[in-house]
């Protein structure tokens, strides 16, 4: 009988794709492992394109907090523990390592659970609901951090660069036409971590020079907006209609090379094996910075997004050959 594993691992978007590579090292060591994954509902696409993973199980977490005691959310809560407690598992592990996530979800699940060890967590009172915890240090990259997790869980070792193993369910989706584009990814949550759009029109106009064309994906209102007007008067830049994860990736996957800033797409384009220079202001690329093949860093010396200039993303795309 196969073994069968529920991950935890509901949010954020980085986060979510930082779990992939642990799966593949569990499904390499043990071919008949399955898992099960509660992930948030805004991030249940990237589960299924995993082989590893057979049911996604969607929570709303996020959603439900906002008016927690209203019927019909009570009702949405009891429907997904119903779900949750169908299967018992071998294995219940929490990767998150959140209170949040450790009293809502795993200490409610069917079977033996497991997680980091109160040392290893940031929340440490989130340790106390793990049947068995596991030390891992933390001055590592997020990545190593849940490999180590799954590996000591389960009971096997790992070796080598942790491989997500989805970049080939998108390049199959791909096109057969050989346009070469770059795919600016110019939206993120916290005002700190923008770059100005002056200097992203300046790269725009550099990239027009060298014959390649710019796609700009967005997600809200306020992003679309920002790429019309970063793309206004450039006939080499398309704003992209409204898409999905799953077809943003696709995007992604067929780019010649991707800019962003630090994002939840960054670390989807890492996911997917593309060059992505990635530009770091206020926030650390140390530990949760991009994990993957051709991931490249342009850090500001006083952590002010604007000490980055269009010139030094221009050097780093010739640098990179990617012009």
């Amino acid at each position: 009988m196969s073994k069968r594993v529920l991950i935890v691992k509901t949010s954020s978007m980085g986060d979510v794709l930082h779990t992939l590579p642990a799966l593949t090292d569990a499904k390499r060591a043990i071919a008949d492992i399955k898992f099960d994954w509660v992930v948030e509902e805004a991030f249940a696409q990237i589960p299924q394109w995993h082989d590893a993973v057979d049911q996604v199980i969607p929570v709303a977490i996020r959603r439900w907090r906002k008016n927690w005691f209203r019927r019909d959310i009570r009702c949405e809560r009891q429907q997904f523990y119903t779900k949750l407690r169908e299967r018992s598992y071998d294995y219940v592990i929490d990767a998150q390592g959140l209170i949040k996530s450790a009293f809502l979800v795993t200490r409610k699940a069917r079977g033996i659970k497991h997680g980091f060890d109160r040392h290893s967590i940031r929340e440490p009172i989130a340790s106390l609901f793990y049947d068995v915890t596991h030390a891992v240090a933390k001055q590592q990259h997020a990545v190593e951090r849940i490999r180590q997790l799954l590996a000591a869980a389960l009971g096997y070792q790992y070796t080598g660069y942790g491989d997500y193993q989805i970049a080939d369910h998108f390049l199959s989706q791909l096109a057969s036409n050989n346009d070469q584009y770059l795919v600016f990814l110019h939206a993120t949550t916290r005002d700190n971590k923008h770059w100005s759009e002056a200097y992203w029109r300046q790269l725009i106009q550099c990239v027009g020079e060298h014959g390649l064309t710019i796609k700009l994906p967005w997600g809200a209102p306020h992003e679309h907006e920002r790429a019309m007007r970063l793309a206004h008067g450039f006939k080499h830049v398309e704003v992209l209609p409204k898409l999905t994860l799953s077809e943003v990736a696709v995007v992604l996957a067929g780019s010649k090379a991707v800019i962003s800033v630090d994002t939840g797409l960054s670390h989807l384009t890492a996911a997917l094996d593309r060059p992505n220079i990635t530009l770091y202001g206020p926030t650390d690329p140390g530990l949760i910075g991009g994990y993957g093949q051709h991931q490249y860093v342009l850090k500001s010396v006083d952590n002010q997004m604007n000490s980055i200039t269009a010139q030094d993303v221009l050097i780093q795309l010739q640098q990179q050959q990617l012009l």
